[in-house]
């Protein structure tokens, strides 16, 4: 039984790591003076590790200047998502039965260590959708800012 739960566990570990957002681009707000790195938006895409024909877009703010580069800045809490269907949804029996609710399909560590940026997948049975939660959390100040975006599965044309 433990057994079981280990390998759950590394797997979900692994799936953290092996998903990587792809950067759409990036939108300069402020021009820093000391440092020269302006702030700016990300707007990035990662597709769902799980279920193909899904992609979720998110924007961020990111600081720029010297104290960001040296970790000593950190990025806004606030992030925005949006998930859409961009191919034919299977979902796995694990999704569909409720097995795999909340289970993280992206992680992004942030400035310091002890604030991420994370998206969780759940799956609402009775309206046949998919519920995509983004959110940061900090440690330290239990600052956490949150989004939804919901993609209901539907036949692919």
């Amino acid at each position: 039984m433990l057994a079981r739960y280990l390998v759950y566990a590394v797997s979900l570990l692994l799936i953290s790591f092996a998903v990587n957002a792809e950067q759409i681009g990036s939108v300069r707000t402020i021009f820093n003076l000391v440092g020269g790195a302006t702030d700016r938006v990300v707007v990035e895409v990662f597709d769902d590790p799980v279920i193909p024909g899904v992609a979720c877009y998110l924007s961020w703010a990111a600081k720029g200047g010297i104290s960001s580069s040296l970790g000593l800045d950190e990025d806004a809490a606030d992030v925005a998502i949006d998930c859409s269907q961009t191919g034919i949804i299977v979902l796995p029996e694990q999704v569909e039965n409720g097995q795999r609710d909340g289970e993280e399909v992206f992680k992004k560590n942030e400035a310091t260590v002890f604030k991420s940026l994370q998206v969780l997948r759940f799956y609402d049975v009775k309206r046949n959708t998919l519920v995509y939660l983004s959110y940061t959390n900090k440690l330290v100040n239990g600052e956490i800012k949150n989004n939804i975006s919901t993609v209901p599965v539907r036949e692919w044309p």
